[in-house]
């Protein structure tokens, strides 16, 4: 960054991860401009607030951001308890986006629409050591361009759900059929109640995210036993989402996953495999479903739990080396296909793996995983604090990656699951491979609930 050093860091991002890289940007003396769209940090996590994660404190924080709150008055979460979504932004992230430190860089209301170098579209070869111009919407109407040294996008995919149709396309009529789809994680025993109860729910998709709803609508039909719960799997199977059982190195997965049996055992939840979905018609009574095969569903409100992709439209300017299959950077991207490995089987990678042909501009977070349901927060972390020692010069640090996993039952090469228990913390050496430096010591929660890091089901096994 010799050419512009005295400039900041762009961080696009005020989740976990991009409020992570702007800690350790500052321990490195670099200077971060956090540009959050949303009205608060951990704007996405906010419409999740109400799931619980599978690992506990101690594996959900970042090292360089503990260290600024320690400065201050923050009382530190128990380690061994698990958070709910709405717990790691109450204790966690406000505290951390309201240290003064944080808080004089971060602009909220901030929407990316664009980044590219300056005065140079990506066809121009010669000279791309020029600094970067990131553009920016500001909910004030104005449009502004800031001139920065480096970017660091941890946008995260929430914005972004995987189409319900098949071959990767929204199935037919599904634009038409927006109002009956809801968000991929809504809160349907509280704050969404109202549009689910006593009503014909279909959840589309096999990771934690249509777990955790199937059960949350199981509880919600015994206030409103009118409500009837439709299950839709592209695969002709649900065995992925019922996990390992009592095999997982993840108790509370291991329960999500056994409950969730249970009830379909018990004619709950009304499971429909092979539905691949081709065609929605929306209608005044409802929305009517039609898979490849020519069954149908008819249902009143469908809920996408069909996973993310990346965004990359902001990025069309830029010198992008992406693997051609899950969208993340190219070295990245055979070490998480999904089709070959699960969590357990990703290497560490910092700062190295994530580089592109543009010089100083990163992915990180969920977005570096592109179509790769498996992400960490853990692995966030430790990219953000190598990405930060590779824009600081020390490549030494930015090569020497750590990244603790524990060893469970189902991590293996299945698509939707998640290990969910992040490294320790950022920056910190691995002190053991086993499931006891792990989750196993931590609680049994009263309802499990959301992994670590937005992990959802990957689409082509719905």
């Amino acid at each position: 960054m010799e050419s512009a050093k005295n400039l900041p860091v762009a961080v696009i991002g005020a989740g976990p991860v991009g409020l992570a890289a702007a800690a350790h940007l500052l321990e490195r003396g670099l200077e971060p401009l956090i540009l959050e769209a949303g009205t608060s940090a951990g704007a996405a996590i906010e419409q999740w607030r109400h799931i619980r994660l599978f690992s506990p404190w101690r594996f959900n924080i970042d090292a360089a951001a503990v260290r600024l709150l320690e400065a201050s008055d923050w009382e530190p979460p128990r380690p061994t308890a698990l958070p709910y979504g709405g717990e790691l932004i109450d204790n966690y992230l406000t505290p951390l986006a309201e240290l003064p430190a944080i808080s004089s860089r971060l602009q909220t209301g901030a929407r990316v629409i664009a980044v590219t170098r300056a005065g140079l579209d990506k066809t121009h070869i010669k000279g791309r050591a020029t600094p970067f111009v990131v553009r920016v919407e500001h909910t004030d109407g104005e449009t502004r361009d800031h001139t920065v040294a480096a970017v660091i996008d941890a946008s995260g995919t929430w914005s972004t759900r995987n189409p319900l149709g098949t071959s990767g396309l929204p199935a037919i009529g599904e634009d038409a059929a927006v109002a009956r789809i809801s968000s991929p994680l809504p809160d349907v025993t509280g704050r969404d109640r109202a549009s689910f109860a006593g009503r014909r729910v279909l959840v589309v998709g096999a990771g934690h995210s249509a777990a955790n709803t199937l059960i949350n609508l199981a509880d919600l039909a015994k206030d409103a036993p009118d409500t009837r719960i439709l299950w839709a799997l592209r695969g002709d199977s649900a065995a992925k989402v019922y996990g390992g059982g009592d095999a997982d190195g993840l108790p509370a997965r291991g329960q999500l996953g056994g409950r969730l049996r249970r009830l379909v055992e018990a004619g709950k939840i009304e499971l429909h495999t092979g539905f691949g979905i081709a065609a929605l018609k929306a209608l005044d009574s409802g929305v009517t479903v039609e898979a490849v095969d020519g069954r149908t569903l008819e249902a009143d409100v469908i809920v996408p739990c069909t996973g993310f992709r990346p965004d990359l439209d902001i990025l069309r300017e830029l010198r992008l080396n992406l693997d051609p299959a899950v969208e993340a950077p190219v070295q990245l991207g055979p070490l998480i296909d999904p089709e070959l490995h699960s969590c357990g089987t990703v290497p560490p990678h910092g700062a190295k793996l994530l580089a592109h042909p543009e010089t100083d501009f990163y992915i990180v977070g969920m977005k570096s995983y592109g179509r790769a349901p498996t992400f960490l927060l853990a692995t966030g972390y430790e990219q953000v604090r190598s990405v930060a020692a590779a824009l600081a010069g020390d490549r030494e640090a930015a090569d020497t990656v750590h990244l603790e996993l524990p060893e469970t039952g189902v991590c293996s090469t299945d698509a939707g699951t998640s290990c969910d228990v992040p490294a320790p913390a950022a920056g910190e050496a691995a002190a053991s491979g086993s499931a006891e430096s792990g989750c196993c010591a931590a609680p049994e929660p009263v309802l499990v609930g959301f992994p670590t890091g937005l992990t959802h089901g990957r689409s082509g096994s719905n």
